[in-house]
């Protein structure tokens, strides 16, 4: 007997928009047809107006916990990605401590389970931890990085023969390294240039493309020689995904899996948005040329980006608010990620069935999620979906989001946001929060090990000294 049914519904189902009904039980889809008889349902949801969307998987987001929960936490941001229709997300490992022993992974872990309200995998972080990257592993890392090419938050930098030992390494293990691609030396020569210039965009200009383009073209090189797979994250230029491009549509079939990401910033927003964001504009990689936008739009529609991730990177507005080389980099936008997405699909930037592909199946592709039945609507997949009324277009505004953050640098923007977001087939968002603390599932990576239950010890009766 299903627990739920959804009618008058326009599911987005093997690739096209059909009029259909959906039919759940015990958390996942268990029929998809034109009518589902009603009988004995627990729950019936009409539809009407509705689009039903897998629910997004947002394969880069920063939650803080442990160590800086005055910016965000697990609660706190699986909210405010449920109000954005993210149904699991992977959090990415410069905490504090950064996840870069078992012991920090499982304590995160804990963390996680015990707070988040929707559904998630953790990347463990790669430094000077090389030999323990196989226990984190096993411990369930669904991949490794941020791989810190240049400075950024978190001092994870890390030396390009470590970056080739630990390629070496997840190549064997079959697992994914996400690459922050920017090239350190280039920083270091274009910071000099710009040293004591106060205006917002001089940050831009020590950061620029050619920053980007050759920490790419080295890791390419790296993982060509190695045979290792890569992703690189929040691809903001030209360059790069030219280079991205002439990899993956080469001619030789044998090469290793060169995946990209785009984030919402490095679309939505330009150098242009300095003067009305300020220090809240500051991010790594940095805000771009327009130009450099369109490139991106073109990648993605072309096949050459794969995925939409938000990179969410909360801090708070106080933070932000000094001089532009003291401020901290990275903006909130896990909530914003599929409104402002939708927004693109109206006005013909993308096709919808393009805006699935590289929000929901590629990351769960890519990232192994749909080794846990996530990304896609199908019979017995997890009843992870998004409810939108596409004629809703409303104001971006910080009051209405969920973050910590208490800010959003798309303040103004137009966004379609989500009318219900169900999770494993519970309604956890419907303009208000609806789920618990701790609902969210833990989605281990392909490596995983699960333990075996401790033997219970033995209990002894102080009086009578003996064991039972």
């Amino acid at each position: 007997m299903p627990d739920l049914i959804i009618t008058n519904a326009r599911v987005f189902h093997k690739g096209y928009m059909h009029e259909a009904e959906l039919a759940i039980e015990s958390g996942k889809i268990t029929q998809i047809a034109k009518i589902i008889p009603i009988k004995n349902v627990d729950t019936v949801i009409n539809a009407k107006n509705m689009l039903v969307l897998p629910g997004v998987i947002d394969v880069h987001v920063h939650f803080r916990e442990p160590g800086m929960t005055y910016k965000e936490d697990w609660h706190t941001g699986s909210c405010a990605a449920a109000a954005g229709g993210v149904t699991s997300v992977i959090e990415h490992p410069n905490t504090i401590p950064p996840t870069l022993t078992q012991e920090a992974f499982n304590t995160k872990q804990q963390i996680a389970a015990s707070k988040s309200i929707i559904d998630f995998g953790l990347n463990a972080g790669v430094k000077d931890n090389i030999p323990g990257l196989g226990s984190l592993w096993k411990s369930g890392a669904t991949a490794f990085g941020e791989i810190f090419l240049g400075e950024s938050t978190g001092s994870m930098t890390v030396e390009r023969d470590q970056v080739r030992s630990a390629l070496e390494v997840t190549r064997d293990l079959g697992a994914l390294s996400c690459i922050h691609a920017e090239d350190q030396d280039t920083l270091e020569s274009y910071g000099k240039l710009t040293k004591g210039d106060l205006d917002p965009e001089s940050y831009s200009k020590s950061r620029p493309n050619l920053s980007e383009a050759i920490a790419v073209a080295k890791t390419v090189e790296d993982a060509l020689s190695l045979n290792a797979n890569v992703h690189f994250c929040h691809i903001s230029t030209r360059e790069s995904v030219g280079i991205i491009r002439g990899v993956k549509y080469g001619n030789d079939d044998s090469k290793p899996a060169v995946t990209a990401e785009a984030a919402p910033h490095h679309l939505f927003l330009s150098n242009k948005d300095y003067p009305r964001l300020g220090t809240l504009g500051k991010m790594n990689p940095p805000l771009r040329k327009r130009r450099s936008l369109q490139y991106v739009w073109n990648g993605l529609n072309d096949g050459t980006i794969d995925i939409i991730a938000s990179d969410h990177a909360p801090h708070s507005e106080n933070e932000k608010m000094t001089d532009i080389w003291s401020a901290p980099a990275g903006v909130p936008g896990v909530e914003t990620m599929l409104p402002l997405m939708l927004v693109a699909v109206r006005r013909n930037l993308l096709p919808l069935s393009r805006m699935v592909d590289v929000m929901c199946t590629n990351p769960a592709i890519i990232f192994g999620l749909s080794d846990h039945k996530k990304g896609s609507i199908w019979k017995g997949f997890d009843a992870d979906l998004v409810l939108v009324d596409t004629s809703n277009i409303t104001t971006i505004t910080a009051d209405k989001m969920h973050s910590k953050a208490g800010w959003t640098p798309y303040e103004g923007m137009e966004g379609i946001f989500p009318v219900m977001t169900i999770s494993r087939g519970e309604l956890i968002w419907d303009q208000e929060i609806h789920a618990k603390k701790g609902r969210g599932k833990f989605l281990p990576g392909k490596g995983y090990v699960e333990k075996k239950p401790e033997e219970p010890s033995a209990m002894c009766s102080m009086d009578m000294k003996i064991c039972q």
